[in-house]
């Protein structure tokens, strides 16, 4: 049996434009298009946001690409998606979540049984300034890494 491709698809700027505060594992309630897209690596989540809407958690802005073998059954590249957790983390987010703060999408994968998870964290807002001892950072690191070898 071959070895099938992994999945995972993140969001590098999540990091860097955010300060995360926690992070959980949320299923999604995908059509059948939009896993066999997920599966070729055809969806992109550096633009996706999540949003409360009567006690329900959905993401905004995931960009799945439309499947190139289905016909007219195709979905909705850019639609909302359903986040699913269990109704207390729900409760714990929607308790902890204030001004100046987000939930924002980190990874896209697919676990052991197939099915495709996001990786969300609820953050805060990084200042200008956060951003530059951000980039001070990683500089100092890389500079150290070339050093030792």
């Amino acid at each position: 049996m071959e070895k099938e491709k992994q999945i995972n698809i993140k969001n590098r700027k999540a990091s860097f434009e955010y300060a995360l505060l926690n992070t959980y594992i949320a299923g999604i309630k995908l059509l059948g298009t939009e896993i066999k897209s997920i599966r070729e690596g055809k969806a992109t989540i550096t633009e996706a946001f999540c949003f409360f809407e009567k006690g329900e958690l959905f993401v905004k802005g995931l960009h799945i690409t439309e499947y190139g073998k289905a016909s007219f059954y195709n979905h909705a590249p850019l639609r909302d998606r359903k986040l699913l957790l269990h109704k207390r983390e729900l409760k714990k987010i929607s308790n902890s979540f204030t001004d100046g703060m987000a939930i924002v999408p980190l990874k896209l994968f697919i676990n052991e049984g197939g099915w495709a998870k996001l990786e969300i964290a609820l953050a805060k807002g990084k200042k200008q300034y956060d951003k530059r001892d951000t980039i001070k950072k990683r500089e100092l690191q890389r500079n150290l890494g070339r050093k030792i070898k």
